[in-house]
């Protein structure tokens, strides 16, 4: 009897919860496609809308946000079955949680062959690049208004003012976004960069030259963004607890109406397993609408397959590469061993030798910590009586734990790619399990253990450009056919522009703070890449997101699968060329209207379509097409484990290159792989003249990815695209 009794309470129990759990509010997005023509407030459709479905018991203030300017939609407190019954609505595209989002260089862009004295226009301070981040410095050098005149014309935005923070010339916008109005300690109420995130992107894409910039002396040199004339309009959307879906569309329908025309993202989540369900791939479908074409970083979750995180068609997906220039750092030992280890230190310890100690044998026993757990050296785990003063040997460890401690640096060792360095809040240095098991035998088999700590050196990497093992890989885990990412940027060990509200690191005793800091990530790959982008768009302002696009793809230089194993699902078409992206000589073009002919393929219907597009496109035998014949740069396609497979992708070259140029089609194949191209020859008369093609590719995988290419060429311009076949898992 009692074990039925306990069943049934825990039943009881349970019903309770699941009662409860449909009666909790939270914050969903509902999307309801583009926005209506013709002048009223969205804001009162939106309430009016709320009051139908819920009735007596809606209260107004349960709308967070109406998205007004640029598409349709608003941000609202239901319940779970609320929101199920405002999905099933007619006029509603996706209702989906509004959950968070995470933020996912003086070298860099001279290792591209894009030196300071590339071909520039008087239309590139008429560019204005949207920055969706944490905010800027406004004061940072960078951003020095000197020399400029009032922003162009076309600038529909505004800046929100305030005691601490205004703009100039160069940064033209700025706003801040925060739906559920809750602020950490740390964050700053405007546009502000608290974090340096925002700052480093900016920076990165459009900041000033600035001669001698270097942190602590590493990395000197002069930094400057790839369109250095560019204004900046600043949306921030990131805090310090992430950032909200809300805030990102609610940015993105403000950047649309404000006239900006690149918009660069660092920001990713989680995979969606829809477009329409997923904030970045709203915001990026309007924005291409509209003629702005937005770069994404590829995440940081490699290289595990299918981590990419930011894949739609219609954006830029960057993936990170390093350049030829890395920081070592040296760790000396007592008996005069020396271990070539990987950070950026910026500490100089001069030529002291002091204690060594391992932190398994440094356990806070008051704190009830045992050596098992101290070796990874967590903040409180360490007795600072033992390691004060002294270099203490961790199992990875971020190094606040050693600092606060008192220990003078610290040695790490763990398993990993050291393909990118990190900056620690004390002296410091990262090496392979080898070299900290021989350290560790040194410590205990002497009872005066010494070592030092060296400042870090730049040094060449002769392998560059290949991508680090952080980069998220591909394929496409939405349309696989499609391939992703796009290209790759550098964005390995990149110095650019810092907030001065945030030290170098951002860790618990770091009083460390500079005007500019070197950090790695797809984030920092994602604004070279809108830099390159908006300097093609000062060459060529009438060019649509697409063109732009494919003329830094089929541009790109090619990269090697010896140093990438994942091959194109690593890096894409390759390593970005801008330089050589304002004379693509062919362009793969694109507008809205194939897009909406790809999303017919994927199985959208036509009155979803109707409300995302906002006229009256629908998917009937005329419009419907598949993925094989989106006007992409590139072509993938999959199949299961040797199945045989013949496919057939249709695309439209235009010519931008010389107006009469004959070009002729050169494909590389693997083994097993046929691919031919009809017509071989393509002949032009005249500048902006269409011509097609079809590619057919037939045969077997024989691996889980086989790589292959066509190149047009025509003697001056040579437009590749590669061709990928890889099995479904």
């Amino acid at each position: 009897m009692a074990s039925k009794i306990s069943f049934f309470s825990w039943l009881f129990l349970l019903c309770l919860c699941l009662i409860s759990a449909m009666l909790i509010h939270k914050s969903y997005i509902v999307y309801m496609g583009d926005r209506p023509k013709g002048e009223f407030s969205i804001s009162s459709l939106h309430l009016s809308m709320l009051q139908k479905v819920i009735g007596s018991k809606f209260s107004p203030e349960s709308l967070l946000h109406s998205f007004r300017r640029s598409f349709n939609g608003f941000v609202v407190n239901l319940t779970e079955d609320e929101a199920q019954i405002i999905a099933r609505m007619a006029n509603v595209v996706s209702v989906f949680p509004n959950e968070k989002k995470t933020l996912h260089t003086t070298r860099s862009w001279d290792f591209m062959g894009f030196s300071k004295q590339v071909r520039r226009t008087t239309l590139e301070s008429d560019i204005i690049i949207g920055v969706l981040d944490t905010g800027i410095w406004p004061e940072s050098e960078s951003f020095n208004d000197e020399g400029f005149g009032p922003p162009p014309s076309k600038w529909k935005g505004s800046c929100q003012a305030s005691s601490n923070f205004s703009c100039n010339n160069k940064i033209i916008g700025a706003k801040y976004y925060r739906s559920n109005g809750k602020f950490g300690s740390t964050d700053i109420q405007s546009p502000r960069d608290s974090e340096g995130h925002g700052t480093h992107t900016a920076s990165t894409a459009a900041g000033g030259l600035v001669g001698m910039a270097s942190l602590h002396g590493l990395g000197v040199g002069t930094a400057r963004g790839g369109v250095p004339s560019a204004r900046i309009a600043v949306y921030k959307i990131c805090w310090s607890d992430g950032c909200s879906d809300a805030d990102i569309l609610a940015a993105f329908d403000d950047a649309i109406a404000d006239g900006v025309d690149i918009i660069s993202l660092s920001v990713g989540g989680k995979i969606a397993n829809d477009y329409f369900n997923d904030s970045i791939a709203i915001g990026t479908f309007h924005a291409m609408k509209n003629g702005i074409l937005t770069s994404t970083s590829a995440g940081n979750e490699g290289p595990l397959p299918a981590s990419i995180k930011n894949f739609s068609p219609w954006s830029l997906s960057v993936a990170a590469s390093t350049i030829d220039r890395k920081f070592e750092t040296k760790v000396q030992l007592g008996n005069k061993k020396i271990y070539e280890g990987v950070s950026i230190n910026t500490f100089d310890l001069k030529n002291a030798m002091y204690p060594l100690i391992y932190g398994g044998d440094a356990p806070n026993i008051t704190g009830n910590f045992t050596g098992s757990q101290s070796r990874f050296c967590s903040i409180n785990s360490l007795d600072a009586n033992l390691v004060k003063g002294k270099i203490v040997l961790c199992d990875l460890s971020t190094g606040e734990g050693p600092l606060l401690a008192g220990a003078i640096g610290t040695v790490m060792q763990g398993q990993g790619p050291r393909d990118r360095a990190f900056s620690f809040p004390l002296p410091t240095a990262f090496l392979g399990p080898d070299e900290g098991a021989d350290i560790l035998s040194f410590i205990n088999s002497t009872s005066n253990a010494t070592a030092i700590i060296r400042k870090s050196n730049v040094v060449n990497n002769s392998l560059a450009p290949f991508v680090p093992s952080f980069s998220s890989r591909g394929p496409n885990p939405i349309t696989p056919d499609i391939l992703k990412p796009d290209i790759a940027a550098p964005g390995v060990d990149i110095i650019a522009a810092w907030s001065l509200a945030s030290s170098v690191t951002g860790l618990q005793g770091d009083n460390r703070f500079v005007p500019y800091n070197i950090i790695s990530g797809t984030s920092m790959a994602c604004p070279h890449a809108t830099g390159a982008a908006a300097y093609v768009k000062s060459h060529h302002p009438k060019w649509s997101p697409s063109a732009i696009k494919s003329a830094l793809m089929t541009t790109a230089s090619p990269m090697s699968s010896a140093t990438n194993p994942e091959a194109e699902f690593a890096y894409g078409v390759g390593h970005i060329n801008p330089a050589k992206a304002i004379n693509p000589g062919l362009i793969y073009d694109a507008e809205p209207l194939d897009y909406v002919k790809f999303l017919c393929g994927q199985g959208y219907d036509s009155i979803l379509l109707k409300l995302v597009t906002g006229d009256k496109s629908t998917c009937s035998k005329a419009i419907n097409a598949t993925v094989w014949d989106l006007n992409y740069p590139s072509f993938a396609l999959s199949a299961t484990r040797l199945e045989f497979v013949k496919q057939v992708f249709n695309r439209i070259v235009t010519n931008v290159g010389s107006p009469t140029s004959k070009y002729k089609a050169t494909v590389t194949a693997p083994p097993g792989l046929k691919i031919q191209v009809k017509p071989s020859i393509l002949s032009f008369t005249s500048l902006g003249e269409k011509k097609a093609f079809a590619l057919t590719v037939e045969g077997r995988a024989s691996r889980s990815m086989v790589s292959a290419s066509l190149v047009w060429d025509d003697g001056k311009c040579q437009v590749r695209s590669p061709v990928v076949m890889h099995f479904i898992p």
